[in-house]
């Protein structure tokens, strides 16, 4: 257990109780969405990154999609490859943290949402590279031209959330963005506790570090789980939506 990352050990510890969460009561409409946004025929290769309990991938496989899933956690690739057999679905479940991805195909889209791996950072990760990496790992597996739909934390909220005390007392860095605290689970009848980081944007950000990774950004809209739609983003949801398309060189 030293050797796994912080998220790594909540999420091993979380998963049997994943789908509890409000949040994963939507699935359907997501998807729907999803497909929608995406424009892509049954038959496509979707890479989900931080694919978690495996939700969005398995709905996708059931209406014909050819589905990766890549997560950091084996607890959640667990209840994911669980749901897929429940789903009568067959899915590629891969234990890989996004930030080192190699992909061995390209992929005709990808999704990276509801904080299975960007955002989520590590006592020792960069606020910066920790997430460009992801980006950078995504553009690579991508056709020339496909779409990426991410969602992120909104650092809107955080910065509306938290006071000069809170900064004060090292709960919020403004200069990264980023969260600090403890993540709590119970595991075999024992509570359990991990510190973690959680990193925010604004929309402007967004769209310069897809930039960065060789994307072009169509669209920010609204990214709270269960509620997605063309809509503008409220400052105090708790994720923003950026659509972006691989640039062709």
């Amino acid at each position: 257990m030293a050797d796994k990352k912080e998220w790594e050990l909540f999420f091993d510890g979380h998963a049997p109780h994943y789908f509890e969460n409000v949040f994963t009561k939507a699935t359907i409409e997501e998807v729907d969405f999803i497909i929608n946004e995406l424009g892509l025929k049954p038959g496509a290769q979707i890479l989900d990154m931080g694919c978690g309990a495996g939700r969005h991938s398995v709905e996708l496989t059931r209406r014909g999609y050819r589905m990766t899933g890549v997560d950091l956690s084996q607890g959640m690739l667990d209840q994911a490859a669980r749901l897929a057999r429940e789903a009568g679905v067959e899915v590629e479940f891969i234990k890989c943290d996004a930030t080192q991805f190699v992909p061995d195909r390209e992929y005709d889209g990808a999704i990276c949402l509801c904080e299975g791996a960007f955002s989520l950072l590590g006592i020792d990760d960069g606020p910066f590279e920790h997430d460009m990496a992801i980006l950078h790992n995504i553009n690579r597996a991508l056709k020339p031209n496909a779409k990426l739909i991410l969602t992120a934390l909104n650092g809107m909220t955080m910065i509306r959330q938290y006071s000069s005390e809170d900064i004060a007392e090292g709960k919020f860095d403004p200069i990264t963005m980023t969260e600090h605290g403890s993540m709590e689970w119970e595991e075999n009848g024992e509570k359990r506790s991990v510190y973690i980081r959680e990193r925010g944007y604004v929309p402007t950000e967004l769209v310069l570090m897809l930039h960065h990774a060789g994307f072009d950004a169509e669209n920010v809209w609204g990214g709270t789980a269960g509620d997605w739609g063309h809509r503008a983003v409220d400052p105090d949801e708790i994720e923003i939506m950026v659509i972006g398309w691989k640039k062709i060189e």
